[in-house]
């Protein structure tokens, strides 16, 4: 009797494969394309689609709520007003009213869900590898949220496409490019 299974081992221990599809999903759907093995492709295909497919249908589920927020003053120069009370400099806040979408309880969950199974991502600037000050960190959620669902809220599956590209040089495995359609 065969043994058959519902998914690829990919030659790595459970939490190897995890960690790996995680990894390559997130940054399929970071960068819209990435160059992998066909087995590997294969498998993200699979969470790829899925993570797209709930946000399609999450997409429009919030209310947007007005909330009032205490924001700092600032110069003509874009530094913070400080104000000396009781000998000590402090800083002089402004509230303002703002708009903020407040996700509902499906599309709470469906954030949730995502997370589960994408890394947090980092965005560094060019010109200052290696400084603290311009990185920024990308809310894959939301992106999928906005730009993923509205782009193929039309669509019924089929997210992601998969193009042969060749024979690897080394091991001679088959590489592909798997890219958001």
């Amino acid at each position: 009797m065969a043994k058959y299974s519902k998914y690829r081992k990919l030659g790595r221990t459970s939490n190897q494969r995890k960690a790996l599809l995680r990894n390559q999903v997130t940054m399929l759907l970071y960068h819209g394309k990435i160059r992998t093995t066909e087995a590997k492709a294969k498998e993200i295909r699979k969470l790829a689609e899925k993570l797209i497919a709930l946000g399609v249908k999450e997409r429009d589920n919030y209310d947007v709520v007005k909330v009032e927020a205490k924001v700092a003053r600032k110069d003509k120069d874009g530094k913070r007003v400080k104000e000396v009370v009781d000998g000590k400099k402090v800083t002089v806040y402004d509230t303002v009213e703002k708009e903020v979408k407040k996700d509902r309880p499906s599309r709470l969950h469906a954030r949730r869900q995502m997370l589960k199974e994408l890394y947090p991502v980092k965005e560094v600037p060019a010109e200052g590898k290696g400084r603290k000050a311009g990185t920024k960190n990308i809310d894959l959620p939301q992106k999928l949220f906005d730009e993923y669902g509205p782009k193929y809220a039309n669509r019924n599956g089929g997210y992601t496409r998969i193009i042969k590209v060749g024979q690897r040089k080394g091991d001679a495995a088959l590489e592909v490019i798997i890219e958001l359609v």
